[in-house]
């Protein structure tokens, strides 16, 4: 079958025929109908993210499509079932086998190009927010890289929880974007004063940070006192590094946050965040926004989109109708 193929560090996947998964135990093979792209898959590209699988891998971290197989024991999930699943890997391909648990049965009205996209944005933004952030209604948030893939769903999540939304992001396009899914506040980041917008602003409760620096440490500085800070990514390029003493003057908290390490730690916490996410969905309060639907010839179109942060919201493979 056509798969995405990584072979060495530092060069551009290849497309490249592989053979077919079939399940062991416990697993499932997806015909997979789509692919979400995450700035995830550019780092192990690089071989810069947390998880560093061996050499040569097939790429792609979730995905959406159909139950082909399942193995023994599988008794939740059926040849048929629509699903969306994160992989870790895998998933650049015309079939991914993976762990049965790691699947989410998807409303059979969801498109599979917004399933595809799904669950590691919403996921993170929502077990951020929620769950470590704990943000409440009447607070403020800012979102740092408001139009992308995770930051655009931490807007949408932040209205839908009550919060009063700063959204940060480059030009008037993208901020265009953020408001349509719920903003209050849209701050180009082209030149801006971070710090002193904010201070205008009436400072924040919780940052919601993507990007790094160079506006990681005005909007750790804009925080109130008893603020917190969401470390979810660097596609800034430059990890921050905070002064301790600013933390202590002003009693802030710096929250780590890496959604797929729940999978190892605390797997329940992803499936019930899941759940009210795809309640959300079928509510119709969540409105995922693919950018770019691209053929699995065009993955490296796709890459570039992330790379040069032109896209907003989600990019997606397309394998099948």
């Amino acid at each position: 079958m056509k798969a995405v193929l990584l072979t060495e560090a530092n060069t551009m996947p290849q497309i490249a025929k592989v053979d077919r998964p079939l399940p062991a135990a416990g697993q499932v093979v997806i015909d997979v109908a789509a692919c979400g792209l995450n700035f995830a898959d550019l780092l192990m590209t690089r071989g810069q993210y947390q998880e560093r699988p061996e050499l040569p891998f097939v790429m792609g971290m979730e995905v959406s499509g159909t139950i082909a197989s399942v193995g023994a024991g599988v008794e939740t999930l059926r040849p048929g079932m629509r699903v969306a699943a994160f992989t870790g890997k895998g998933g650049l391909a015309e079939q991914v086998c993976c762990p049965a648990n790691c699947c989410v049965p998807i409303p059979d009205a969801m498109p599979f190009t917004e399933a595809a996209g799904f669950l590691v944005a919403y996921g993170t933004s929502h077990l951020a927010l929620n769950n470590r952030a704990r943000l409440q209604a009447g607070e403020s948030l800012v979102v740092l890289g408001a139009a992308g893939g995770v930051g655009l769903t931490a807007v949408e999540i932040g209205a839908a929880m009550g919060a009063r939304v700063i959204a940060v992001a480059r030009g008037p396009e993208k901020l265009d974007i953020a408001r349509k899914a719920g903003a209050d506040i849209c701050l180009d980041s082209e030149g801006l004063d971070l710090r002193a917008e904010l201070k205008a602003a009436g400072g924040v409760d919780v940052v919601y940070d993507a990007i790094g620096e160079p506006l990681a440490t005005p909007a750790l500085r804009s925080l109130r006192p008893e603020g917190r800070f969401l470390t979810i990514g660097f596609a800034g390029g430059t990890v921050p590094q905070f002064p301790a003493n600013i933390l202590l003057v002003k009693n802030l908290t710096v929250i780590g946050l890496y959604w797929g390490g729940y999978l190892k730690f605390a797997p329940q916490t992803l499936t019930d965040s899941l759940s009210q996410l795809m309640d959300w969905y079928a509510q119709g309060r969540l409105h995922p926004h693919v950018s770019h639907v691209l053929p699995l010839d065009q993955v490296a179109e796709g890459f570039e989109l992330l790379r040069s942060r032109k896209s907003t919201g989600k990019v997606v493979i397309e394998l099948a109708g």
